[in-house]
């Protein structure tokens, strides 16, 4: 980025470490934490969309749906997260081939499945072999974003069906005796009442997400810490800019980015809890109105 750092062994020690944590490697680095804070700027809404379609699904009067419900909040929250990441990845990018080879290679006379192997046309790759690699960078992404909001999806789910259990049932039969149907009374009695009950698990839900994403690289995705790792490990002569094991230091700079991330989540969330608890029969709503008489 600067002129003198043309030659780095002959930098004095601020002048190298301003070139170190400019150089091309390191501004990927920076980057990279902009890819988590998008991860998570997308997933959390989706992953809410998710919960409430699951909650819903779990409510419902259709046995076949409400047993959908169930079977996904159940199934999804008892696998682990690695481990469902693992096969996960696999059998939705494998699926979207199979599609895909169908379409482009409808005369393929050979078993796709060859022991072990999955073999499809190269036509029918995902992305194709020869796409650029930000292709492939994006498609990872993608892929992360919607296996993320698969897995937390469910645990909001099961969040949500708790707090549309928690709104009082009187209320719900006060509307229908008014005249409401039973969708008026979900969107304007139900839902709207649900959410400060559903917030204290939503905001762990938020806390665990944060936490998680270091597991951006077991999807293909080079994140903050895969490249904390890669830079902070030793460096010989032969690189440029030549160091020890500093794997400490650039870990350090992780926990204290995710600790300041952390307290402005609490701060925010804090703000949107007083803010829901206006009015409300909980114990929040009730310190309001005393506050306030």
């Amino acid at each position: 980025m600067f002129e003198y750092c043309s030659d780095p062994s002959s930098l004095e020690t601020t002048r190298w470490f301003a070139c170190y944590l400019t150089n091309g490697v390191h501004m990927r680095f920076y980057s990279s934490f902009l890819t988590v804070l998008s991860l998570l700027a997308i997933t959390a809404p989706v992953a809410l969309a998710f919960g409430f379609l699951g909650a819903m699904a779990s409510r419902s009067h259709l046995l076949p749906l409400r047993a959908l419900g169930k079977l996904y909040t159940s199934m999804v929250r008892g696998v682990p997260d690695i481990a469902f990441f693992l096969f996960f990845v696999i059998a939705l990018d494998q699926a979207l081939e199979w599609v895909n080879h169908q379409i482009q290679c409808p005369d393929w006379d050979e078993p796709i499945r060859q022991g072990a192997n999955f073999v499809v046309c190269q036509a029918a790759k995902i992305p194709l072999s020869s796409a650029p690699q930000w292709m492939h960078e994006v498609y990872n992404y993608f892929i992360a974003v919607f296996t993320f909001s698969i897995v937390f999806g469910a645990f909001a789910a099961n969040v949500l069906f708790g707090a549309m259990q928690s709104v009082p049932h009187a209320q719900i039969e006060t509307a229908e005796a008014y005249g409401m149907t039973r969708r008026q009374s979900f969107w304007r009695i139900l839902v709207p009442q649900m959410w400060i009950y559903a917030l204290p698990g939503l905001s762990n839900l938020w806390m665990i997400l944060i936490k998680a994403t270091p597991l951006l690289f077991l999807l293909g995705v080079e994140d903050i810490v895969y490249w904390a790792r890669e830079l902070g490990g030793s460096r010989t002569s032969q690189f440029a800019y030549p160091h020890g094991d500093w794997r400490l230091w650039y870990f350090l700079g992780l926990l204290v980015f995710y600790l300041c991330f952390t307290k402005v989540s609490e701060v925010v969330l804090g703000r949107i809890t007083r803010r829901l608890s206006h009015g409300q029969a909980t114990m929040g709503g009730e310190a309001q109105r005393k506050a306030a008489a």
